[in-house]
Protein backbone atom coordinates (compact mmCIF):
# COMPACT_ATOMS: atom_id res chain seq x y z
CA UNK A 1 0.00 0.00 0.00
CA UNK A 2 1.59 3.42 -1.29
CA UNK A 3 -0.11 6.28 0.77
CA UNK A 4 1.28 9.87 0.18
CA UNK A 5 1.63 12.45 2.59
CA UNK A 6 1.32 16.90 1.80
CA UNK A 7 2.54 18.67 4.90
CA UNK A 8 1.62 21.92 3.74
CA UNK A 9 3.43 24.60 5.98
CA UNK A 10 3.78 27.86 6.52
CA UNK A 11 7.34 28.41 4.20
CA UNK A 12 7.34 24.96 1.88
CA UNK A 13 5.61 22.29 0.92
CA UNK A 14 6.57 18.82 1.51
CA UNK A 15 5.27 15.09 0.16
CA UNK A 16 6.30 12.22 2.56
CA UNK A 17 5.81 8.99 0.71
CA UNK A 18 4.89 5.94 2.61
CA UNK A 19 5.23 2.29 0.84
CA UNK A 20 4.51 -0.75 2.57
CA UNK A 21 5.34 0.98 6.04
CA UNK A 22 8.42 2.90 5.21
CA UNK A 23 8.21 6.44 4.70
CA UNK A 24 10.80 8.72 2.68
CA UNK A 25 10.41 12.29 1.69
CA UNK A 26 10.23 12.28 -1.86
CA UNK A 27 9.54 16.17 -3.11
CA UNK A 28 10.17 19.55 -1.13
CA UNK A 29 9.37 23.01 -2.43
CA UNK A 30 9.74 25.96 -0.39
CA UNK A 31 7.11 29.25 -0.97
CA UNK A 32 7.53 33.01 -0.53
CA UNK A 33 6.43 35.05 1.84
CA UNK A 34 5.07 38.35 1.27
CA UNK A 35 5.05 40.91 3.96
CA UNK A 36 3.22 44.12 1.94
CA UNK A 37 2.62 45.83 5.52
CA UNK A 38 3.49 45.97 8.80
CA UNK A 39 1.68 42.88 10.77
CA UNK A 40 0.79 41.18 7.45
CA UNK A 41 1.87 38.36 6.23
CA UNK A 42 0.62 36.44 2.92
CA UNK A 43 0.97 33.66 0.90
CA UNK A 44 0.60 33.62 -3.13
CA UNK A 45 -2.92 30.48 -3.18
CA UNK A 46 -1.34 29.44 -7.29
CA UNK A 47 2.03 29.26 -5.93
CA UNK A 48 0.74 26.77 -2.92
CA UNK A 49 -1.56 24.86 -5.55
CA UNK A 50 1.20 24.33 -7.88
CA UNK A 51 3.38 23.24 -4.61
CA UNK A 52 1.11 20.53 -4.12
CA UNK A 53 0.51 19.54 -7.60
CA UNK A 54 3.90 19.21 -7.95
CA UNK A 55 4.02 16.68 -4.63
CA UNK A 56 1.57 14.45 -6.25
CA UNK A 57 3.25 14.58 -9.77
CA UNK A 58 6.42 13.59 -8.73
CA UNK A 59 4.82 10.35 -7.03
CA UNK A 60 3.17 8.22 -9.59
CA UNK A 61 1.34 4.96 -8.26
CA UNK A 62 0.15 6.60 -4.77
CA UNK A 63 -3.49 4.39 -3.72
CA UNK A 64 -4.03 7.60 -1.33
CA UNK A 65 -3.38 11.10 -0.32
CA UNK A 66 -3.72 12.90 2.97
CA UNK A 67 -3.11 16.55 3.33
CA UNK A 68 -2.12 18.75 6.01
CA UNK A 69 -2.43 22.57 6.33
CA UNK A 70 -1.69 25.62 8.25
CA UNK A 71 -4.64 25.64 10.52
CA UNK A 72 -6.05 29.60 10.40
CA UNK A 73 -4.41 30.77 7.08
CA UNK A 74 -7.48 31.71 4.71
CA UNK A 75 -8.48 33.35 1.47
CA UNK A 76 -11.55 33.91 -0.37
CA UNK A 77 -12.76 32.02 -4.10
CA UNK A 78 -14.37 32.29 -7.29
CA UNK A 79 -16.98 29.45 -6.90
CA UNK A 80 -17.12 28.87 -10.65
CA UNK A 81 -13.72 28.98 -11.46
CA UNK A 82 -11.90 28.12 -8.63
CA UNK A 83 -9.83 30.56 -8.84
CA UNK A 84 -8.69 32.81 -5.43
CA UNK A 85 -9.92 36.57 -5.36
CA UNK A 86 -7.33 37.27 -2.42
CA UNK A 87 -4.01 36.25 -1.29
CA UNK A 88 -3.70 34.07 1.45
CA UNK A 89 -3.85 35.70 5.10
CA UNK A 90 -1.66 33.55 6.98
CA UNK A 91 -1.90 32.61 10.44
CA UNK A 92 0.89 35.10 11.43
CA UNK A 93 -0.97 37.95 9.84
CA UNK A 94 -2.21 40.37 12.52
CA UNK A 95 -3.53 43.34 10.08
CA UNK A 96 -6.81 43.02 12.12
CA UNK A 97 -6.07 43.48 15.54
CA UNK A 98 -7.63 46.82 15.74
CA UNK A 99 -10.76 45.12 14.38
CA UNK A 100 -10.34 42.85 17.64
CA UNK A 101 -10.39 45.60 20.05
CA UNK A 102 -13.40 47.35 18.93
CA UNK A 103 -14.80 43.27 19.42
CA UNK A 104 -14.05 43.30 22.77
CA UNK A 105 -15.05 46.67 23.46
CA UNK A 106 -18.20 45.98 22.30
CA UNK A 107 -18.49 43.24 24.67
CA UNK A 108 -18.13 39.87 22.34
CA UNK A 109 -15.21 38.20 24.05
CA UNK A 110 -17.91 36.18 25.69
CA UNK A 111 -19.77 34.64 23.18
CA UNK A 112 -16.39 33.87 21.54
CA UNK A 113 -15.15 32.07 24.25
CA UNK A 114 -18.88 30.18 25.33
CA UNK A 115 -19.26 28.93 21.86
CA UNK A 116 -15.79 28.40 19.75
CA UNK A 117 -13.96 28.23 23.12
CA UNK A 118 -11.57 30.81 21.88
CA UNK A 119 -9.93 34.04 22.83
CA UNK A 120 -10.93 36.96 20.53
CA UNK A 121 -7.61 37.34 18.60
CA UNK A 122 -6.98 37.98 14.98
CA UNK A 123 -4.50 34.81 14.81
CA UNK A 124 -7.82 32.74 13.93
CA UNK A 125 -9.78 32.47 10.71
CA UNK A 126 -12.57 34.66 11.49
CA UNK A 127 -11.23 38.18 11.66
CA UNK A 128 -9.28 37.74 8.37
CA UNK A 129 -12.12 36.70 6.42
CA UNK A 130 -14.35 39.70 7.57
CA UNK A 131 -11.61 41.75 5.89
CA UNK A 132 -11.52 39.65 3.07
CA UNK A 133 -15.45 40.28 2.55
CA UNK A 134 -14.82 44.41 3.60
CA UNK A 135 -11.81 45.06 1.73
CA UNK A 136 -11.67 42.87 -1.74
CA UNK A 137 -14.16 44.53 -4.35
CA UNK A 138 -13.91 41.13 -6.18
CA UNK A 139 -15.14 38.93 -3.16
CA UNK A 140 -17.70 41.83 -2.28
CA UNK A 141 -19.03 41.02 -5.94
CA UNK A 142 -19.00 37.53 -5.54
CA UNK A 143 -21.29 37.41 -2.49
CA UNK A 144 -23.74 39.95 -4.15
CA UNK A 145 -23.88 36.90 -6.94
CA UNK A 146 -23.66 33.81 -4.61
CA UNK A 147 -20.59 33.01 -6.10
CA UNK A 148 -18.66 33.80 -2.85
CA UNK A 149 -16.50 30.89 -1.24
CA UNK A 150 -14.48 31.42 1.90
CA UNK A 151 -12.54 29.30 4.18
CA UNK A 152 -9.32 27.87 5.21
CA UNK A 153 -6.70 26.86 2.93
CA UNK A 154 -7.76 23.39 3.03
CA UNK A 155 -10.76 23.87 2.03
CA UNK A 156 -9.42 25.80 -1.28
CA UNK A 157 -7.19 22.79 -2.13
CA UNK A 158 -10.04 20.25 -1.72
CA UNK A 159 -12.25 22.34 -3.84
CA UNK A 160 -9.53 23.38 -6.47
CA UNK A 161 -8.04 19.77 -6.78
CA UNK A 162 -10.79 17.28 -6.11
CA UNK A 163 -14.11 19.39 -6.53
CA UNK A 164 -15.23 19.13 -2.84
CA UNK A 165 -15.57 22.27 -1.28
CA UNK A 166 -15.51 20.80 2.46
CA UNK A 167 -13.13 21.55 5.55
CA UNK A 168 -12.16 18.54 7.93
CA UNK A 169 -13.39 19.14 11.84
CA UNK A 170 -9.97 20.40 13.23
CA UNK A 171 -9.69 23.10 10.80
CA UNK A 172 -12.78 24.68 11.91
CA UNK A 173 -12.60 24.25 15.40
CA UNK A 174 -9.17 26.75 14.49
CA UNK A 175 -11.87 29.54 12.97
CA UNK A 176 -13.83 30.63 15.73
CA UNK A 177 -16.42 30.25 13.46
CA UNK A 178 -17.24 26.50 14.79
CA UNK A 179 -19.22 25.78 17.27
CA UNK A 180 -17.61 23.28 20.14
CA UNK A 181 -20.65 21.84 21.50
CA UNK A 182 -22.04 20.77 18.10
CA UNK A 183 -19.39 20.80 15.50
CA UNK A 184 -20.89 22.52 12.76
CA UNK A 185 -20.85 26.61 12.17
CA UNK A 186 -22.73 28.67 14.55
CA UNK A 187 -25.13 31.11 13.42
CA UNK A 188 -24.35 33.76 15.99
CA UNK A 189 -20.54 33.66 15.47
CA UNK A 190 -20.92 34.16 11.75
CA UNK A 191 -23.00 36.98 12.46
CA UNK A 192 -20.61 38.65 14.97
CA UNK A 193 -18.22 38.37 12.48
CA UNK A 194 -19.77 39.16 9.39
CA UNK A 195 -18.87 35.85 7.99
CA UNK A 196 -21.82 35.20 5.53
CA UNK A 197 -22.52 31.02 6.35
CA UNK A 198 -23.51 30.52 3.48
CA UNK A 199 -20.04 31.38 1.75
CA UNK A 200 -18.65 28.63 4.32
CA UNK A 201 -17.52 24.84 3.95
CA UNK A 202 -19.40 21.58 4.92
CA UNK A 203 -17.14 20.36 8.15
CA UNK A 204 -16.39 16.83 7.37
CA UNK A 205 -14.47 14.51 10.01
CA UNK A 206 -10.20 14.21 9.42
CA UNK A 207 -10.99 10.72 7.39
CA UNK A 208 -12.82 9.37 4.83
CA UNK A 209 -13.47 9.94 1.20
CA UNK A 210 -12.77 13.64 0.55
CA UNK A 211 -12.39 13.87 -2.81
CA UNK A 212 -10.48 12.91 -5.25
CA UNK A 213 -7.01 14.20 -7.26
CA UNK A 214 -6.23 13.55 -10.62
CA UNK A 215 -2.74 13.13 -11.37
CA UNK A 216 -1.85 11.39 -15.52
CA UNK A 217 -4.40 9.24 -15.80
CA UNK A 218 -5.34 8.17 -12.35
CA UNK A 219 -7.80 9.76 -9.83
CA UNK A 220 -6.56 9.15 -6.67
CA UNK A 221 -8.53 8.88 -3.19
CA UNK A 222 -7.95 11.66 -1.15
CA UNK A 223 -8.18 10.08 2.52
CA UNK A 224 -7.18 12.36 5.15
CA UNK A 225 -7.41 15.94 5.65
CA UNK A 226 -6.15 17.93 8.99
CA UNK A 227 -4.57 20.63 10.95
CA UNK A 228 -0.83 20.57 10.97
CA UNK A 229 -0.28 20.49 13.83
CA UNK A 230 -2.57 18.38 15.12
CA UNK A 231 -1.17 15.66 12.33
CA UNK A 232 2.24 16.29 14.01
CA UNK A 233 0.20 15.13 17.39
CA UNK A 234 -0.93 11.96 15.78
CA UNK A 235 2.52 11.29 14.42
CA UNK A 236 4.50 12.05 17.59
CA UNK A 237 2.25 8.66 18.76
CA UNK A 238 0.22 10.80 21.26
CA UNK A 239 -3.25 8.80 21.98
CA UNK A 240 -3.90 8.54 25.82
CA UNK A 241 -5.17 11.62 27.66
CA UNK A 242 -2.37 13.45 29.25
CA UNK A 243 0.25 12.55 26.16
CA UNK A 244 1.58 16.21 24.74
CA UNK A 245 3.96 17.28 22.27
CA UNK A 246 5.29 20.21 21.31
CA UNK A 247 6.37 21.02 17.47
CA UNK A 248 8.80 24.17 17.56
CA UNK A 249 8.88 25.55 13.97
CA UNK A 250 8.25 29.11 12.91
CA UNK A 251 6.59 29.40 15.91
CA UNK A 252 5.94 26.54 19.04
CA UNK A 253 2.68 23.99 19.22
CA UNK A 254 1.94 22.38 22.36
CA UNK A 255 -0.59 20.00 22.24
CA UNK A 256 -2.20 17.46 25.12
CA UNK A 257 -4.95 14.69 24.54
CA UNK A 258 -7.75 15.10 26.91
CA UNK A 259 -9.73 12.15 25.09
CA UNK A 260 -13.63 13.04 24.39
CA UNK A 261 -13.92 15.67 26.37
CA UNK A 262 -13.39 19.31 25.37
CA UNK A 263 -11.98 20.83 28.27
CA UNK A 264 -11.94 24.46 28.53
CA UNK A 265 -9.51 26.61 30.55
CA UNK A 266 -10.05 30.45 29.42
CA UNK A 267 -8.22 31.21 32.84
CA UNK A 268 -4.82 29.74 32.07
CA UNK A 269 -5.04 30.98 27.80
CA UNK A 270 -5.29 27.46 26.99
CA UNK A 271 -7.62 26.55 23.83
CA UNK A 272 -9.71 23.52 23.40
CA UNK A 273 -9.55 22.44 20.21
CA UNK A 274 -10.19 18.79 18.04
CA UNK A 275 -7.48 16.70 17.68
CA UNK A 276 -8.76 14.62 14.66
CA UNK A 277 -12.09 12.54 14.06
CA UNK A 278 -11.98 9.19 11.92
CA UNK A 279 -15.52 9.09 9.98
CA UNK A 280 -18.08 7.47 11.84
CA UNK A 281 -16.37 7.86 15.34
CA UNK A 282 -16.96 10.84 17.91
CA UNK A 283 -13.97 13.44 17.68
CA UNK A 284 -11.00 13.32 19.94
CA UNK A 285 -10.12 16.34 21.50
CA UNK A 286 -6.87 18.36 23.04
CA UNK A 287 -5.63 21.35 24.63
CA UNK A 288 -4.02 23.60 22.66
CA UNK A 289 -1.40 26.33 23.67
CA UNK A 290 0.81 28.15 20.79
CA UNK A 291 3.81 30.36 20.99
CA UNK A 292 4.06 33.04 18.28
CA UNK A 293 7.35 33.03 17.72
CA UNK A 294 10.35 29.88 17.90
CA UNK A 295 12.48 29.61 14.90
CA UNK A 296 11.41 32.21 13.27
CA UNK A 297 13.03 34.59 16.48
CA UNK A 298 16.14 32.20 15.99
CA UNK A 299 16.12 33.33 12.60
CA UNK A 300 15.74 37.18 13.49
CA UNK A 301 18.60 37.06 15.75
CA UNK A 302 20.28 35.12 12.84
CA UNK A 303 19.99 38.50 10.30
CA UNK A 304 20.81 40.40 13.17
CA UNK A 305 24.42 39.08 12.70
CA UNK A 306 24.58 38.05 16.07
CA UNK A 307 25.47 33.99 14.69
CA UNK A 308 26.59 32.62 11.74
CA UNK A 309 26.18 28.90 11.47
CA UNK A 310 23.45 27.17 13.15
CA UNK A 311 26.15 24.97 14.69
CA UNK A 312 27.51 27.60 16.18
CA UNK A 313 25.23 27.85 18.89
CA UNK A 314 24.78 23.99 19.93
CA UNK A 315 26.72 23.99 22.94
CA UNK A 316 27.07 26.98 25.49
CA UNK A 317 28.87 27.27 29.02
CA UNK A 318 27.59 25.61 32.10
CA UNK A 319 25.55 29.15 33.25
CA UNK A 320 22.33 29.58 31.42
CA UNK A 321 21.95 33.24 30.40
CA UNK A 322 18.93 33.42 32.82
CA UNK A 323 21.18 32.06 35.68
CA UNK A 324 22.97 35.66 34.80
CA UNK A 325 19.52 37.85 34.81
CA UNK A 326 19.78 38.14 30.96
CA UNK A 327 16.46 36.90 29.34
CA UNK A 328 15.15 37.53 26.05
CA UNK A 329 11.20 37.40 25.74
CA UNK A 330 10.18 36.47 21.80
CA UNK A 331 7.49 38.27 21.79
CA UNK A 332 8.21 39.54 18.19
CA UNK A 333 4.87 38.82 17.28
CA UNK A 334 2.96 39.51 20.69
CA UNK A 335 2.72 37.00 22.91
CA UNK A 336 -0.56 34.08 22.54
CA UNK A 337 -0.87 31.22 25.52
CA UNK A 338 -1.16 31.97 28.30
CA UNK A 339 -1.75 35.42 28.06
CA UNK A 340 -3.21 36.44 24.63
CA UNK A 341 -1.13 40.07 24.10
CA UNK A 342 -0.73 41.13 20.65
CA UNK A 343 0.39 44.62 21.30
CA UNK A 344 3.34 42.73 24.01
CA UNK A 345 6.88 43.89 22.34
CA UNK A 346 9.86 41.27 22.04
CA UNK A 347 13.20 42.12 24.40
CA UNK A 348 16.45 41.50 25.85
CA UNK A 349 16.76 42.60 29.77
CA UNK A 350 19.77 42.81 31.54
CA UNK A 351 22.29 43.70 28.72
CA UNK A 352 25.46 45.28 29.97
CA UNK A 353 28.77 46.23 28.42
CA UNK A 354 29.97 42.55 28.28
CA UNK A 355 27.12 41.08 26.77
CA UNK A 356 27.92 39.19 23.71
CA UNK A 357 26.29 38.56 20.28
CA UNK A 358 26.90 34.82 21.94
CA UNK A 359 25.15 35.67 25.31
CA UNK A 360 22.33 37.39 23.26
CA UNK A 361 21.49 34.16 21.17
CA UNK A 362 22.06 31.70 24.19
CA UNK A 363 18.85 34.03 25.83
CA UNK A 364 16.78 33.99 22.96
CA UNK A 365 16.94 30.08 22.82
CA UNK A 366 16.20 30.37 26.41
CA UNK A 367 13.56 32.33 25.57
CA UNK A 368 12.11 30.04 23.00
CA UNK A 369 11.88 27.14 25.75
CA UNK A 370 10.51 29.02 28.83
CA UNK A 371 7.57 30.33 26.69
CA UNK A 372 7.01 26.80 25.45
CA UNK A 373 7.58 25.63 29.13
CA UNK A 374 4.76 28.27 30.03
CA UNK A 375 2.12 26.69 28.00
CA UNK A 376 3.17 23.37 29.43
CA UNK A 377 2.90 24.65 33.16
CA UNK A 378 -0.34 26.28 32.22
CA UNK A 379 -1.90 22.82 30.80
CA UNK A 380 -0.42 20.67 34.06
CA UNK A 381 -2.49 23.00 36.14
CA UNK A 382 -5.83 21.50 34.60
CA UNK A 383 -4.73 18.02 32.99
CA UNK A 384 -1.69 15.63 34.34
CA UNK A 385 1.17 16.04 31.74
CA UNK A 386 3.20 11.88 30.99
CA UNK A 387 6.45 12.27 32.51
CA UNK A 388 7.64 12.71 29.23
CA UNK A 389 6.87 14.92 26.26
CA UNK A 390 7.81 14.40 22.66
CA UNK A 391 8.85 17.48 20.71
CA UNK A 392 10.14 17.60 16.73
CA UNK A 393 11.14 20.55 14.27
CA UNK A 394 13.87 22.91 13.38
CA UNK A 395 14.83 24.45 16.66
CA UNK A 396 14.76 20.42 18.28
CA UNK A 397 17.79 19.13 16.42
CA UNK A 398 19.57 22.33 18.92
CA UNK A 399 21.07 20.01 21.99
CA UNK A 400 21.48 22.74 24.60
CA UNK A 401 17.86 24.15 23.47
CA UNK A 402 16.97 20.52 24.27
CA UNK A 403 18.44 20.19 27.70
CA UNK A 404 17.60 23.99 28.48
CA UNK A 405 13.96 22.53 27.91
CA UNK A 406 14.66 19.46 30.08
CA UNK A 407 15.58 20.97 32.87
CA UNK A 408 12.87 23.42 33.12
CA UNK A 409 10.17 21.32 32.40
CA UNK A 410 11.49 18.58 34.22
CA UNK A 411 10.61 16.34 32.55
CA UNK A 412 11.95 13.39 30.12
CA UNK A 413 12.00 15.15 26.29
CA UNK A 414 12.04 13.07 23.70
CA UNK A 415 13.46 14.29 20.46
CA UNK A 416 12.15 12.56 17.49
CA UNK A 417 15.21 12.50 15.21
CA UNK A 418 13.12 12.27 11.64
CA UNK A 419 11.48 15.29 11.65
CA UNK A 420 8.69 14.32 9.58
CA UNK A 421 6.02 13.70 12.43
CA UNK A 422 3.74 16.13 10.98
CA UNK A 423 3.75 14.11 7.40
CA UNK A 424 3.79 10.70 9.29
CA UNK A 425 0.66 11.47 11.36
CA UNK A 426 -0.85 12.73 7.78
CA UNK A 427 0.21 9.66 6.31
CA UNK A 428 -0.56 7.33 9.23
CA UNK A 429 -4.11 9.31 9.17
CA UNK A 430 -4.73 8.58 5.55
CA UNK A 431 -4.42 5.02 5.28
CA UNK A 432 -6.05 4.48 9.09
CA UNK A 433 -8.42 2.39 8.09
CA UNK A 434 -6.21 -0.02 5.97
CA UNK A 435 -3.81 -0.36 9.49
CA UNK A 436 -1.08 1.91 7.80
CA UNK A 437 2.11 1.49 10.24
CA UNK A 438 5.56 3.73 9.25
CA UNK A 439 9.02 2.91 10.70
CA UNK A 440 9.80 4.29 13.97
CA UNK A 441 12.51 7.25 13.70
CA UNK A 442 15.53 6.77 16.18
CA UNK A 443 15.15 9.49 18.89
CA UNK A 444 17.19 11.44 20.95
CA UNK A 445 17.14 11.57 25.33
CA UNK A 446 17.39 14.43 27.36
CA UNK A 447 16.92 13.61 30.69
CA UNK A 448 16.71 16.70 33.91
CA UNK A 449 20.33 17.20 35.09
CA UNK A 450 19.88 20.69 36.61
CA UNK A 451 17.61 22.44 39.36
CA UNK A 452 16.48 25.37 37.30
CA UNK A 453 14.62 26.88 40.73
CA UNK A 454 13.48 30.74 40.64
CA UNK A 455 14.25 30.95 36.53
CA UNK A 456 10.54 31.21 36.12
CA UNK A 457 10.24 34.12 38.34
CA UNK A 458 12.94 35.83 37.08
CA UNK A 459 11.06 35.07 33.50
CA UNK A 460 7.82 36.28 34.73
CA UNK A 461 9.37 39.72 35.47
CA UNK A 462 10.45 40.06 31.96
CA UNK A 463 7.25 38.90 30.96
CA UNK A 464 5.75 41.77 32.44
CA UNK A 465 7.66 44.40 31.39
CA UNK A 466 6.59 43.16 28.05
CA UNK A 467 3.03 43.09 27.93
CA UNK A 468 0.95 45.87 26.49
CA UNK A 469 4.00 47.42 24.94
CA UNK A 470 2.48 48.59 21.60
CA UNK A 471 -0.43 50.96 21.12
CA UNK A 472 -2.66 49.51 19.35
CA UNK A 473 -2.63 52.63 16.89
CA UNK A 474 0.53 50.93 15.94
CA UNK A 475 -1.92 47.64 14.36
CA UNK A 476 -3.87 50.49 12.09
CA UNK A 477 -0.98 51.04 9.67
Amino acid sequence: MSVLAIDQGTSSTRALRVDDGMSRVTHSVKHQQFYPASGWVEHDPEELIRSITACIDTNPGVQAIGIDNQGESCLAWNADTRQPVSPVIVWQDNRTASDVERLKQDGASQLVMDKAGLPLDSYFSATKLAWILEHVAEAKDLQRRGRLRLGTTDAFFLDRLSDRFVTDITTASRTSLLNMETGQWDDDLCRLFNVPIESLPEIVPSTGELGFIKSGKKSIPVTASIVDQQASLYGHGCRDMGDAKITFGTGAFALVVTGNTSFRSPEKGLLPTIAWQHTGHAPVYALDGGVYCAGSAIDWARSLGLFDHFESINQFGNTSAIERDLVFVPALSGLACPHWDRRAGGLWIGLSLDTSPRDMVQAVLEGVALRASEVIRAMGQFIPIADEISIDGGVSINPYFCQFLANILKRRVIVQKGQELTAIGTAQLAGAELNLSTDVQSMLVFEPNANMSGVFERFDQAIQRSLAWHPVSRHQE
